[in-house]
């Protein structure tokens, strides 16, 4: 099978432009089982304002932008995961929604929010979902969810075989340091879509990302360009937990000792 993402910088406030951007791309992975695309893709990052990131969200099953994703999910016969300013009941989520040949799946909201966007958006709380879409097992995360392992292995245990991460990312090159790390100590595939570009005083990292399960960068882009990547996998791969003849991944875990993963840390 083969895994992508489409590198580019959505246009804040103007979803028609994201997708014209994308539809300028999109062409290129008809030969993509699953496309990754960047976080918030449908309304931008850096708003000004709630009154702006309200403007620019929309409802999953009235939103412009799933319809357009529906149209090609369609058409090429693929699966797209992409950031979502979600509107739900008179709240704000950062959101991945997961689509399909068949339509729209389900979604993943963003849990650990980064910087200002605790001004607009709640935490997720829809917990950690794995999809089953026949080719494989999908999980998502977002962006700043790169940093907490907690999250990655999760959805490992829970038996994702590909994760994919829409991000607007901002940090010099972090995340992308640690992807293939998490793609290795989990053994599954990750799928990084970053974007590019600047906002206001924000300016985006590029270098998207596909890591396999032993840790290995299959694929990176670079710095500033729009790009589309497309790399075939072997899913297997990610099936097989054992690191030596002896040692499975999940089988030697000892979680009776890892209790204070779940205790709140006071700060003082």
């Amino acid at each position: 099978m083969k895994v992508s993402f489409i590198q580019l910088a959505p246009v804040l406030g103007d979803v028609q432009a994201t997708i014209r951007r994308i539809d300028r791309l999109i062409h290129r992975c008809e030969i993509t089982d699953i496309l990754v695309l960047p976080e918030l893709c449908n309304s931008g990052y850096n708003f000004d304002s709630y009154e702006q990131a309200w403007e620019t969200s929309e409802e999953v099953e009235s939103s412009t932008f799933v319809r357009y994703l529906k149209s090609k999910c369609r058409q090429f016969n693929l699966y797209i995961v992409a950031g979502f300013n979600e509107r739900d009941n008179g709240h704000l989520y950062n959101s991945a929604i997961l689509i399909g040949p068949k339509g729209y799946i389900g979604k993943y909201r963003k849990l650990h929010l980064f910087m200002n966007e605790r001004d607009y958006f709640e935490p997720g709380n829809v917990g950690l979902p794995v999809f089953d879409i026949g080719l494989c097992k999908i999980g998502m995360l977002v962006c700043f969810d790169w940093i907490f392992p907690e999250v990655w292995r999760i959805l490992a245990l829970k038996g994702a075989e590909i994760i994919c991460h829409p991000s607007n990312l901002i940090l010099p090159g972090f995340a992308q340091k640690a992807v293939p790390i998490h793609a290795l100590i989990n053994r599954v595939y990750i799928v990084t879509a970053n974007r590019i570009g600047t906002e206001g005083d924000l300016s985006f990292t590029g270098l998207s990302t596909i890591a396999n399960p032993k840790g290995e960068i299959l694929l990176q882009a670079s710095q500033e360009e729009e790009e589309v990547g497309i790399k075939s996998i072997d899913i297997t791969m990610a099936r097989d937990k054992m690191i030596t003849h002896r040692n499975d991944l999940f089988g030697d875990r000892r979680p009776g000792e890892y209790a204070l993963l779940t205790e709140d840390i006071v700060k003082d």
